[in-house]
């Protein structure tokens, strides 16, 4: 019989229950609940989570201090099955906080992915570019685990488009017009290298590579080589094609990139699209005669997937209906959200969705490497887009579909041990099975963490449900903590289920295939976006540089993802640095200038709804009062500090607080006001009133209430 009779390393995750001093160990429960204890050594070292481009953030000397309740820490140790009553010790070896305080987040900083995609952008333009002129000539695919070009002279479409999209993405939220350059090159050498234009047939349609010879001539590679769309033209690439471009004419407009879009989408249209009876997309057609059915296809001659169904909304659909409002697009996505609606289910059956399929829809489950398996991030990606389609057009069987997504998921699909998401595993449990098995291995891709993080994200952010922002914060500590290349830059392939780098094979790079500057820059900036705007209610500025020209009407679209109605407005513009106020605020539009030039607009957006609020209602005498509204979390520090200094400012000795819209606070901003009382002085009074019950069991709880008075 195996028996765990040996020691081995491993990662658990979890929330603070207690920290007991005498055995210098504390008290830990997992994501699902299950209770460890962790000793404590005198070699135990601790951090808190760092970004790209920062250096090693010491909690060593205060991790003590830190164990309190309900603060969530990854511990790496060893495990010792010699307990007492053959019992298995651990004892952790280097602690990971997700924040300096108990309540903090990192990455819920503002300025936390805008930072991260900086980085991003900075490490891609210098491995592929230099610090010279951007020249795509140089752009190689295959990039090594520092960002050295490898030998090979292929440039393959996709994942060159797929890293427009990040340059275009990472000056949206910077500005950094280094970054738009190599956007808009990159687009340009796209449409001239590998672009095939049927001016007959009102189609584009995109080679799969070109090969850069040695002697300076190219070979255009027309048909698929990778191994699963081998001699095919595969949907999926045909639309990641577009991502980049469209990203970059929503800061553009180049009329060019709209073109293209517009006669891809009729190749799309024309030729994947069933249009029989039975709808959908073909996943792959015949590169000579654009035939779905044609026989040389082999196994994957007149099927349908996911890919060819749902990739189009995210990859370029969503971001070209923000770009233009054009009725078609949302047409087109409501199709396609339709058909995932109706085809893909299968909860009688597994815990996950179909995602292969012959002609007819019924079940494709021999294909391939895929058989009966679940790509768990592709569940992911449902929910998450499901969600973005409910605020263009709310229908019950798009939040019904992603919420039993988001409920069952966790329980199938994620490590609950140790955090993050899962790659691929069997659909169906045999007799006897409490776990679904891998299909290769327990690793986790980086992609597919971007997946459940940006899921879980907007799941909250638009229903506000509670344990959807607790997995986005997991996933996004997990992510955080482990996938960031702190030394060399960008973001790692794949990790080992318990954190640790994977760099074999052709998981070791930065560039491949199946990797570029598309995943990990799509999940920043719209990390920031789903928690700033819609979750921490924070300001955001966003960048354009409309073409003369080139947006119809003149009106820049500026809505950064689709997000509920009357969620955000705008709220200041700035050209070329001056203020302007040509725009509708609700509408989230900007009426450029006339006839203007070459000209660079700044956006603030702000949400409309307030998660928190302190307002100096008066000064009389020496007391002032100060209303309180909302959820006081440690993101809110400097709202009460603005308060606190304006009263203090005009002669405040004493604060009254009305507390009766506050419904909650939290452990740091008690212990905020208990620290400014005693820096005023022992005549410094607190006193807050009408407060709810909430309010008081927390200031009571922290022993707060000999400072803080209740009324």
């Amino acid at each position: 019989m195996n028996s765990v009779d040996f020691t081995f390393s491993d990662l658990i995750a979890g929330y603070v229950t207690a920290y007991d001093s005498d055995t210098d160990s504390f008290s830990l429960k997992t994501s699902d609940d299950r209770a460890y204890t962790i000793g404590l050594t005198d070699n135990t070292f601790a951090e808190v989570i760092r970004n790209l481009g920062e250096g090693f953030n010491n909690a060593t000397d205060q991790m003590r201090g830190m164990l309190v309740p309900g603060r969530f820490v990854f511990a790496y140790g060893v495990f010792y099955p010699d307990g007492p009553n053959g019992t298995v010790l651990f004892d952790a070896k280097h602690l990971v906080f997700a924040g300096r305080t108990e309540n903090a987040y990192v990455f819920e900083q503002p300025a936390w992915w805008i930072r991260q995609i900086e980085q991003l952008g900075r490490f891609y333009v210098e491995s592929e570019f230099g610090d010279g002129e951007i020249d795509y000539r140089d752009y190689r695919t295959q990039l090594t685990i520092t960002g050295q070009k490898q030998k090979s002279g292929r440039q393959e479409t996709d994942t060159m488009s797929r890293l427009v999209y990040g340059f275009a993405s990472a000056f949206l939220l910077t500005g950094n017009d280094r970054f738009l350059e190599a956007a808009e090159k990159g687009v340009e050498y796209l449409r001239a290298h590998l672009r095939f234009v049927d001016a007959g047939e009102d189609i584009v349609y995109w080679y799969h590579a070109v090969d850069l010879q040695d002697d300076g001539t190219e070979q255009k590679v027309f048909a698929s080589e990778f191994g699963d769309d081998y001699d095919a033209l595969p949907c999926y690439e045909q639309i990641y094609a577009l991502a980049g471009p469209v990203q970059t004419y929503r800061i553009t407009g180049d009329p060019d990139i709209y073109d293209d879009a517009r006669r891809t989408i009729n190749l799309f249209n024309r030729f994947y699209k069933d249009h029989g009876p039975n709808g959908g997309y073909y996943s792959h057609i015949d590169p000579v005669t654009l035939d779905p059915h044609a026989e040389c296809l082999g196994h994957n001659r007149a099927r349908k997937n996911w890919n060819s169904v749902g990739d189009h909304a995210p990859a370029y659909l969503i971001n070209l209906w923000l770009a233009t409002g054009e009725q078609p697009f949302a047409d087109f996505l409501e199709y396609t959200f339709d058909t995932i609606c109706e085809r893909f289910p299968d909860y009688d059956n597994s815990a996950f969705v179909q995602e292969k399929f012959h002609d007819d829809w019924s079940k494709d489950q021999t294909w391939g490497w895929q058989q009966n398996r679940a790509v768990v991030g592709h569940n992911l990606k449902i929910a998450w887009n499901l969600m973005r389609m409910q605020s263009l057009k709310r229908k019950d069987t798009y939040v019904a579909l992603a919420e039993t997504i988001a409920q069952t998921i966790p329980d199938h699909g994620c490590d609950r041990q140790r955090g993050g998401w899962y790659d691929v595993v069997e659909r169906v449990l045999d007799p006897g099975q409490r776990f679904h098995r891998f299909a290769w291995h327990d690793r986790k891709a980086w992609w597919q963490q971007e997946q459940g993080i940006l899921a879980y994200l907007i799941l909250h952010g638009v229903l506000k449900t509670d344990d959807y922002l607790r997995f986005a914060r997991e996933g996004a500590a997990f992510y955080n903590a482990f996938f960031l290349d702190v030394e060399s830059g960008g973001v790692y392939f794949n990790v080992l289920a318990n954190g640790e780098p994977y760099a074999l094979g052709t998981e070791r790079g930065k560039g491949s295939h199946s990797m570029a500057g598309y995943h990990s820059f799509e999940l920043a900036y719209l990390a920031s976006v789903y928690t700033n705007l819609l979750i921490r209610q924070e300001p955001m500025d966003f960048y354009f540089r409309p073409r003369p020209g080139g947006f119809k009407d003149g009106i820049l679209r500026v809505q950064p993802d689709i997000l509920p109605e009357g969620a955000v407005r705008i709220t200041d513009v700035w050209i070329d640095g001056h203020e302007y106020d040509d725009f509708d605020a609700e509408a989230l539009t900007v009426t450029l200038p006339e006839g203007h030039g070459a000209i660079k607009v700044r956006v603030r957006l702000t949400p409309t709804a307030v998660r928190f609020s302190a307002d100096v209602l008066d000064v009389s005498g020496t007391t002032a009062r100060i209303a309180l509204n909302g959820t006081l979390t440690p993101h809110d520090l400097k709202y009460l500090d603005e308060a606190f200094q304006t009263a203090t400012a005009e002669g405040a000795r004493a604060l009254t607080f009305d507390g009766r819209e506050l419904s909650s606070i939290c452990s740091e901003g008690l212990r905020y006001l208990v620290f400014r009382k005693q820096k005023a002085g022992p005549d410094f009074k607190i006193r807050i009133e009408n407060v709810q019950p909430a309010v008081a069991d927390a200031i009571r709880g922290a022993a707060f209430d000999q400072e803080i008075t209740i009324a």
